[in-house]
């Protein structure tokens, strides 16, 4: 049977959008490896994990704030995507690409907010 998570819209394309970060980092220099390649790949990497462990609490307020950890992993991995394009690592189309999935996954894991803060209303 599969994790409930894997239907959270917000973990598969957070799965997805570190999928692309990863792949994208590859073609940075290698004195990146143990700085900006390995900070964006742990944010990018906490989105899904963050959504997945929340899912697997006990209880809903557990949930949401996992979900707000994901929430501030995909904030930071945003900020990351904006420093590598001003250092010229990213070039404006592609660090435009991410940013807007990035978006995406933080507009996925507002709603999924709400939604859990629904559920946790009297």
């Amino acid at each position: 049977m599969a994790s409930q998570f894997r239907n959270v819209e917000a973990w598969q394309k957070g799965v997805a959008l570190a999928a692309e970060i990863y792949r994208i980092c590859g073609g940075f220099p290698r004195d990146e490896r143990f700085g900006l390649v390995q900070q964006m790949q742990r944010a990018a990497v906490s989105i899904p994990s963050n959504i997945a462990e929340g899912r697997g609490r006990a209880t809903v307020r557990d949930y949401r704030n996992f979900v707000f950890h994901a929430r501030g992993s995909a904030y930071e991995l945003e900020t990351q995507i904006e420093i590598a394009r001003v250092l010229g690592y990213l070039a404006d189309e592609a660090a435009t690409r991410l940013t807007e999935k990035t978006n995406e996954v933080q507009r996925l894991i507002n709603g999924l907010i709400r939604s859990l803060e629904a559920r946790m209303s009297p």
